[in-house]
């Protein structure tokens, strides 16, 4: 694909990026290098049976490199990377980022419609993935995706049990060489610029395929030095990656590992027990994760049968955080809490190691860059006083520049004046720190009035017998949408929903946030990321209240 596709960052603000080194200029694949220089014998990845120093790192690393160029990958080409939580998910990524091609990386979950969306979409030339994963066949869609982009000539499998049906190479053969040194001259001639993309993330949207998330390395390295520096993460720590890799909170734990030389430990389970033992055996000291799967580790029954004295912090973020959970955290586990805000896009918010319960219960922060500015603004992108709700925009080095082969959405994305319109409803109060109010497409408009379902989330999580919630829209004939509450009672409880109702009044909930709809559930539909999966929600109610799928 051509430079040209790719949207370019300001000039004028490039420039300055790149003067006060808020920019690097330095393309990722250099870390791997440094900390192989440094650091050659110290622990870098630890996956399963796999246990990685950073010499060995790099050896597996330009290994793969290597066979990637002898297949033909190109500087400047895209591979679709779609791997679980396994260390070659760690040797792929640093091997395209060395020869300058493009990861494009897809969760595992992914199947043949959005793998051919983003193959196409990127024009990519090659596919490293699994030939089976779980419950996944692979080979049983390689031929659809395949099918609609005869650009994509090499199919390579990763952990595959004899020959893969629709796969034409494999990494472990790719991997098969001795690098002499004449190899390191060839890996050096394929270095990428700073300002080059370094990586393709399909967006999560709510609504149809994903759109592509070009970062370059500048912007991504940015990012990355400030999330992990301004929380004081060094040589010392060992950080747990448990959210898939094909996710930016585990994308920027992987590179924040080779910028900081910290050990990342990658687990392909999410089961409490699992992280537990993880956690006691390889003395972690950083969890970066989701809410509801914080709740799941202390609700465990599990969860006392083990030494967690190590875990210093555990950051939350791709939903809110109830204040009820943030406090049993300090209570159960002692830790520091960060309460956080991420988008792919480049914005990332978090409280710092320094603020008070209150503040970590009641915002999501600052900017973790401190050179990033935000602001809340109304529909025509006018800035709004303090402490009034509107949309949240972002501006700065740590942001992207635009969206993949998307002129029209771009021109829509970002205001006047340079700032991502970021779709979520927010305030900032007095002192800067934000809070997430809603998403602006995900309100609920009852009778004209906007109902943010998180606000709703927190009053019902609040409730000492309600383990989970989850709370969409339903379509009402008078006042357009009402609210529905998806609950998952506490274990052995049976919960009323006038209890319920009475219950968010005495704690000051208005008419307008109490739900006229509860569904008690067992368990809550969960995405890839650990968040609640609200569209299956939507389909759920839609055949509960015997409507058509829209």
């Amino acid at each position: 694909m051509r430079r040209t596709d790719y949207p370019k960052h300001n000039e004028v603000l490039a420039k300055k990026y790149s003067r006060y080194r808020w920019w690097l200029g330095i393309p990722l694949g250099d870390f791997i290098d440094r900390d192989a220089d440094v650091f050659p014998d110290k622990e870098a990845v630890v996956e399963g049976r796999v246990r990685l120093t950073y010499r060995e790192l790099r050896e597996r690393v330009n290994q793969l490199a290597l066979g990637l160029i002898h297949l033909g990958i190109k500087k400047g080409d895209t591979v679709l990377l779609q791997l679980p939580n396994w260390a070659e998910y760690v040797y792929s990524y640093f091997a395209l980022q060395k020869i300058g091609a493009i990861p494009v990386i897809l969760i595992s979950g992914y199947r043949q419609l959005e793998v051919g969306h983003m193959a196409r979409l990127a024009e990519a030339k090659a596919w490293i993935a699994p030939a089976e994963y779980r419950k996944t066949d692979y080979t049983s869609f390689v031929g659809d995706v395949l099918a609609i982009n005869p650009q994509l000539k090499h199919v390579i499998s990763v952990r595959a049990r004899g020959g893969a049906k629709g796969f034409n190479e494999s990494l472990e053969k790719l991997m098969d060489r001795t690098v002499t040194d004449e190899d390191l001259r060839k890996l050096a001639s394929r270095r990428p610029k700073a300002t080059d993309v370094a990586h393709i993330i399909p967006s999560g949207g709510t609504t149809g395929l994903p759109k592509g998330i070009p970062r370059t390395h500048n912007d991504y390295v940015c990012n990355v030095e400030f999330t992990h520096k301004g929380w004081e993460m060094c040589l010392s720590d060992a950080c747990l990656v448990v959210v898939p890799v094909g996710h930016n909170l585990a994308v920027q734990q992987v590179v924040g590992s080779v910028f900081y030389a910290f050990k990342l430990v990658l687990l392909d389970s999410t089961r409490p027990e699992d992280i537990c033992e993880t956690i006691q055996k390889e003395q972690i000291t950083y969890l970066p994760t989701v809410p509801s799967l914080v709740r799941r580790i202390i609700q465990s029954p599990e969860f006392r049968n083990y030494d967690l004295s190590s875990l210093k912090k555990v950051s939350a973020g791709g939903e809110p955080s109830t204040p009820e959970l943030i406090r049993e955290v300090y209570e159960k586990l002692g830790c520091t809490y960060i309460n956080e805000f991420g988008m792919t896009e480049g914005l990332l918010c978090r409280t710092s190691l320094k603020d008070e319960v209150d503040t970590i219960c009641n915002s999501v922060g600052k900017p973790a860059c401190p050179y990033d500015e935000v602001k809340i603004i109304d529909r025509d992108g006018k800035a709004l006083p303090p402490d009034t709700d509107g949309e949240l925009a972002a501006k700065g080095p740590a942001i992207f520049a635009g969206y993949l082969k998307n002129p029209e959405i771009n021109k829509n994305s970002f205001t006047e004046d340079g700032f991502f319109r970021t779709g979520d409803q927010a305030r900032i109060d007095k002192r800067g720190y934000l809070k997430i109010t809603g998403r602006i497409k995900d309100l609920i408009i009852r009778g004209g009035e906007n109902v943010s379902p998180p606000q709703v989330e927190e009053l019902l999580c609040a409730h000492p017998n309600i383990a989970d919630a989850a709370v969409i829209g339903m379509p009402d004939k008078e006042l357009g949408e009402k609210v529905c509450a998806y609950i998952r009672p506490g274990p052995g409880v049976k919960l009323d929903p006038e209890e319920v109702k009475a219950f968010m009044e005495k704690n000051g909930a208005s008419k307008l946030l109490i739900p006229e709809r509860f569904e008690f559930v067992d368990s809550l539909p969960m995405t890839e990321a650990g968040k609640h999966d609200k569209k299956a929600l939507r389909r759920d109610l839609t055949k509960r209240m015997g409507l058509q799928q829209p």
